[in-house]
């Protein structure tokens, strides 16, 4: 079940899925050299290491078709060196900036800061798939054939409607701890959401953004850094924000990982096993259309179907089968397997044995897309043909795009993934209450202090339907409980498409999702 959590954790939102390592073995402390004394004129290696660390940038001009029009940027690469609370360097954070040039004063124009998840993603699959100027164009539900790649103006991109900046948390990109800070110090739910805010504060500070319309843009685990972020520039940073983007939303981790002895997620996962059954002709009756007979599907899964695993041992036989039957019904698993898995089934055990007779396994990040499975006697899939379908185009695309378009990055190692998880503290300090709380992390609770704190900020979700990764039930369930205030709720709008957690890979969903956003920014920045 660790390997399993491990891999799923990974995979919500770094676009890829990918095992953990295990930690490395803590090297034995050799003795220290003296040092060699330096030439004349020359420092020696330790004095420069002390040295104060500097901020790097290149910056190029650019113009790309957006919206059927051209539209000219600056766009600028580098690094910002964030500072903690004691005025100490503390991370080089990198970045990509793209500043429309056409449209008046950046300072009264919106900006969006935007990220992936994993934790330890860098932002390339938001940057090179739904945000940034250029696109990379990947096969949609199959594999991506090799390069070369195409990659076009992405025409879908929100430049047209609102400056944005990608940031990399640190051990991602070109992004890193300084002087004697190491990795550590940031890998955690409460660090890596105050050093994502510093960089914000620091970044708008640095450009004279302050009274620009500001919004975050987060992705599966960068929705939960979305939801700390907003809380704490807004509560500690006196930054108010018009808005949040929450892409593939995993507010709320015990609403989605079914560890043992939590119940919680099965009934939520069950809407998008059927919805993915539904698309491989896997249902014995199935409905001639898919978003009406869902309705039906979240209303048995919250009801008879919480029902009967809150029961637990005492579920009687003749309900169990009963169960057993629907979800049969729902998912095109069979019955015996169903009772064999005591009515719960996890998401890689769904991908695995869905299609398990064929040798075929199906897309945690989005069940359009199989592969062939790895091993037909395992219990769990240890592979997704989703990452596998798409990771090297969008990391050719944007390392080209990073070292030849945007003037950046030689010499320097940029790090797609980084092994954050097995380092990763999931603990995290709530407003009102004293310490970290040792639960699945559960940042819902920052974005409803958020939302009361600030009484106009709006919240856009955004769902696939093919996604297991973050189950669009499960994104409900979480929304629905940000807060009982009605108020509240009324500012959270959800969106739909049929694609899955990377919903940006099915152009028409794309420029769907695109429309949304900018629908957003344009009624919440006036």
């Amino acid at each position: 079940m660790r390997k399993a959590l491990a891999a799923a954790l990974l995979a919500a939102g770094l676009g890829a899925a990918m095992t953990a390592a295990a930690q490395p073995k803590t090297p034995e402390k050799t003795p220290t050299p003296a040092p060699t004394p330096e030439k004349p004129g020359e420092k020696s290696a330790e004095v420069s290491k002390k040295e104060t660390p500097r901020a790097e940038s290149s910056v190029t001009q650019h113009s790309a078709v957006i919206g059927g029009a051209p539209v000219a940027f600056t766009a600028t690469a580098g690094t910002l060196i964030v500072r903690n609370a004691k005025e100490e360097p503390w991370a080089s954070i990198g970045y990509v900036a793209y500043v429309r040039k056409d449209a008046g004063s950046p300072a009264r124009r919106p900006i969006a800061f935007c990220y992936n998840g994993g934790p330890g993603s860098s932002s390339v699959w938001l940057h090179m798939g739904a945000l940034g100027p250029r696109r990379v164009v990947v096969a949609d539900g199959t594999a991506t054939p090799p390069p070369p790649y195409q990659v076009v103006d992405n025409a879908y991109s929100l430049l047209d409607k609102a400056d944005i900046v990608l940031i990399d948390p640190v051990g991602t990109g070109i992004s890193k701890p300084v002087g004697d800070f190491k990795e550590k110090d940031f890998w955690g739910v409460d660090p890596d959401i105050e050093s994502v805010s510093r960089f914000i504060k620091q970044y708008v500070t640095d450009n004279g953004r302050w009274n620009s319309a500001k919004y975050l843009i987060g992705e599966s685990y960068g929705t939960t850094r979305s939801a700390g972020v907003v809380d704490w520039l807004q509560s500690k940073g006196g930054m108010t924000f018009n808005g949040v983007v929450l892409v593939s939303v995993a507010t709320d981790l015990g609403a989605i990982f079914a560890l043992p002895g939590n119940d919680q997620p099965y009934p939520l996962y069950l809407p998008s096993y059927a919805a993915a059954a539904w698309y491989h002709k896997l249902l014995p009756n199935p409905p001639k259309e898919l978003e009406p007979w869902l309705t039906e599907v979240r209303r048995y899964a919250a009801g008879e179907f919480a029902a009967a695993l809150a029961e637990g041992s005492r579920l009687p036989d003749d309900r169990r089968a009963a169960v057993a039957k629907k979800l049969h019904d729902y998912t095109g698993l069979s019955e015996d397997y169903l009772r064999l898995a005591n009515l719960r089934v996890s998401e890689s055990e769904f991908t695995q044995e869905l299609l398990r007779q064929r040798g075929i396994t199906v897309g945690r990040l989005d069940s359009r897309f199989v592969g062939p499975t790895m091993d037909p006697l395992a219990k769990e899939t240890e592979d997704d043909p989703q990452s596998n379908a798409i990771t090297g185009a969008y990391t050719a695309a944007f390392l080209d795009w990073y070292h030849e378009g945007l003037k950046f990055g030689d010499g320097k190692t940029y790090n797609i993934f980084a092994d954050a998880f097995l380092s990763w503290d999931f603990r995290h300090k709530v407003a009102g209450v004293p310490f970290p709380l040792p639960t699945l992390t559960n940042t819902n609770i920052d974005l409803g202090h958020a939302m009361h704190f600030n009484p106009n900020l709006q919240v856009l979700v955004l769902n696939g339907l093919f996604d297991l990764a973050t189950p669009f039930f499960a994104t409900e369930t979480m929304m629905a409980h940000v807060s009982p205030d009605k108020d509240v709720q009324a500012r959270i709008a959800l969106k739909y498409y049929p694609a899955g957690h990377m919903m940006y890979v099915n152009e028409a969903s794309l420029k769907a999702m695109k429309a949304d956003m900018a629908d957003f920014v344009a009624r919440t920045s006036k």
